[in-house]
């Protein structure tokens, strides 16, 4: 038995199981011999009284396939437990994201998006549903009632699957009239995730999962630099081990098939290369940190500006200059980047748990050099992301195709990532550098605030470049910056270069710009004598900011002293149109960095579709942030070599340091905002500001273990 018989063995506690199972597509029930109910792309009702959801965002563990449920079956007023979900194919006229134009997942945006399409969506189902019974009946619509997935009407009554085949010869009804909130049954409760079961019982398949039929494995072997490419390659050492069954150079690198993925792993390492260094980059981390540097200390390009922040800043009384430091980043999802890929007649087949979903699939398709119209993707659950799987360039999916066609579609390929792949051959956050002057007048006044902005751009050389920059200022880097009313500001960008590949991270610029923000206010505060609340209320532009940091100032009990050896710091941000505050209670920890004892957090993401998820979100973003903060960092050496290469070099928070976290969630009609990302900017300048509060040492560098700071 192999190792995920066993684990699933494990957790049904039978050792029965079926792995290999392709989730079924979206469309009609395999097997319904009816046609069913189905208004729209989103929701079908069947015969068996079942009610699908298609769920058109990946499930990366952050529940959008339980919201979207939520949202159609409270409009449908369907029993919770009739309801399953699946995945949506390939499709952006059927599936795209309304934000983004193409299918996909990311920037917090799968609730946000969808909210009134799927309660449209929902609402449709049951008007056609309650005017089929009221026909039946000879009653008025007005006098149909729906509750739990029964119609009623007086002493008549009848299920969903007994009205489907009279309700499917109806016109769909353009603009049904959705619920006023007064009459949500599930929205703004909390209900188990609808992939609880299968996750715990084993039964949910990961693309790590997939087996098939004549299935052989690959692995790469990438350049040590980026940017470097293969001169030459001796392979007999690889192909010694048994197992190996071939080796072929493909764009990435070199690839090793093998029966199984361990020897194809060994087999990569086992080959001797010779790398091609002329367009690599062989700066070490330090030396571009130094350029970055050297760059921040200049205007740089305009982004923002109001006032005049030179002039105040020569008139102030009292000034900061600060250079922060932040470094570059790995995502390391835990379940890294997979593929399996198989020829299917005049196109393929592609396994995976994919983020932008037709993107990709046209990649993809463009390599293996087969059409997009004769292919199809096969949607599985992700172990993570944080914006891993979304590449601009499509590098992963792309690297696949590119094995499983330089193997001539011999056979489906498995295409399996390393943990060493996925921290060396990056993607990462940019490293960047903020400069910051700012100023106080005489009467302890902001009277000027100065920001540059150094770091490589995300967008540029994308296909989301046309997006993402706007008149040469790289949205993505600056974003969250200026959310005080600060009257003389001015906020500046450089555009640095680099072969490292960049990405999106977890909640994107805002991991820099909360932490600069909220740590040099809180500075300024100080400096001014003023407390760290009353100081950031008057500022703050958003109400909405300026009630979670209300919220979390009462719940900490900020104002009072905490226990000895103890300090509170306090951070306030907006991402994502959602809005967070966070208390941080720390000391000192053994190891000198700071121990996070307990975290505070208030958050107003609009109406809570489900509460239990939003707490979840805020908890692991803190989580997530947090272990960045203390250990995170990803360094180039001489020659450009990444020095991390697991995760006993790039540290992850442990179990037990995660702290006790209390999340008050604010009640409001606004529409939903997203909270996958939210959660993880305020931690950080949080944590900072208890530890400049408790030893004095102002934080500039992140990690805290790099040891500047501690």
């Amino acid at each position: 038995m192999n190792a995920i018989a066993n684990r699933r063995a494990f957790l049904t506690g039978t050792g029965a199981l079926t792995i290999g199972m392709a989730l079924p597509l979206g469309g009609a029930k395999a097997g319904a011999a009816r046609r069913p109910l189905a208004p729209n792309a989103f929701v079908r009702v069947d015969h068996d009284n079942s009610v699908t959801i298609i769920a058109k965002h990946i499930e990366m563990g952050q529940g959008p396939s339980t919201g979207v449920a939520t949202i159609i079956a409270d409009e449908l007023d369907a029993d919770w437990a009739q309801v399953e979900v699946m995945f949506a194919p390939a499709n952006d006229p059927l599936y795209k994201n309304l934000a983004f134009g193409t299918m996909g997942t990311g920037g917090s945006s799968a609730i946000a998006e969808s909210w009134m399409q799927m309660r449209m969506a929902g609402a449709a189902a049951r008007a056609m549903l309650v005017e089929a019974a009221a026909k039946r009946w000879g009653v008025s619509v007005s006098a149909v009632t729906v509750s739990k997935g029964v119609v009623s009407s007086g002493v008549n009554k009848a299920s969903f699957g007994e009205l489907v085949a009279d309700a499917s010869k109806l016109p769909v009804p353009q603009n049904p009239v959705l619920k006023t909130p007064d009459k949500f049954v599930y929205i703004g409760k909390t209900f188990a995730k609808v992939d609880s079961k299968a996750k715990t019982d084993g039964s949910a398949m990961f693309t790590m999962d997939v087996r098939l039929p004549g299935m052989v494995h690959a692995a790469v072997r990438r350049p040590p630099a980026f940017g470097a490419t293969v001169k030459k390659v001796v392979d007999g050492a690889a192909r010694a081990i048994p197992g190996v069954l071939d080796v072929k150079p493909i764009p990435s690198g070199v690839a090793v098939y093998a029966r199984d993925t361990w020897t194809a792993q060994r087999g990569a390492a086992a080959l001797e290369v010779d790398w091609d260094l002329a367009k690599a980059e062989t700066r070490s981390s330090d030396a571009m940190l130094a350029e970055y540097s050297a760059a921040a200390r200049t205007p740089g390009k305009q982004a923002e500006a109001h006032g005049d922040a030179a002039k105040a800043l020569a008139a102030a009384a009292k000034k900061i200059d600060a250079t922060y430091y932040f470094p570059f980043l790995a995502h390391a999802p835990m379940e890294t980047m997979d593929y399996v890929i198989e020829k299917k007649g005049e196109g393929i087949a592609v396994h995976a748990g994919s983020q932008f979903q037709v993107g990709e699939m046209n990649a993809i398709c463009a390599v293996a050099g087969v059409p997009f119209a004769k292919s199809e993707l096969v949607q599985y659950y992700a172990g993570g992301s944080f914006g891993r799987r979304a590449t601009p360039v499509m590098f992963d999916g792309t690297e696949a195709a590119a094995c499983a066609r330089a193997y001539g579609f011999a056979a489906p390929v498995k295409v399996v990532a390393s943990r060493e792949n996925d921290l060396t051959g990056g993607f990462y956050r940019p490293m960047t550098v903020h400069r910051v002057q700012v100023g106080l007048d005489a009467a302890g006044e902001i009277s000027g605030w100065d920001q540059v902005v150094a770091a490589k751009s995300i967008m540029k050389g994308t296909p989301f470049e046309a997006m993402g920059i706007q008149n040469g200022i790289d949205g993505t880097m600056i974003e969250g910056a200026n959310q005080y009313a600060v009257r003389d500001f001015r906020l500046g960008q450089h555009l640095m270069e680099t072969p490292v590949p960049v990405l999106w991270w977890r909640s994107v610029g805002h991991t820099t710009t909360a932490f600069v923000k909220e740590t040099i206010i809180d500075e300024l505060l100080t400096m001014a004598g003023k407390d760290l609340v009353a100081g950031r209320l008057a500022l703050l532009k958003e109400a909405r900011l300026k009630t979670v940091l209300t919220r979390v100032a009462a719940m900490s009990a900020f104002a009072k002293p905490p226990k000895k050896g103890r300090a509170k710091g306090i951070a306030v941000h907006e991402s994502f149109g959602s809005y967070v505050a966070q208390v941080a209670e720390i000391s000192v920890g053994a190891d000198g960095l700071p121990k996070v004892h307990k975290v505070w957090c208030a958050v107003d993401c609009g109406i809570a579709v489900n509460p239990d998820i939003v707490r979840a979100q805020m908890e692991g973003g803190i989580g997530y942030g947090l272990g960045h903060a203390l250990y995170g960092e990803i360094t180039l050496g001489e020659g450009g070599q990444v020095q991390q290469t697991n995760f006993n070099t790039y540290r992850s928070l442990r179990i037990g340091e995660m702290p006790d976290i209390e999340v008050a969630i604010i009640d409001s009609q606004e529409k939903p905002t997203g909270v996958g990302e939210p959660g993880v900017p305020p931690i950080a300048p949080a944590v900072a500001n208890a530890w400049r509060k408790l030893t004095g040492k102002t934080v500039r560098r992140l990690p805290f273990a790099h040891g500047d700071n501690a």
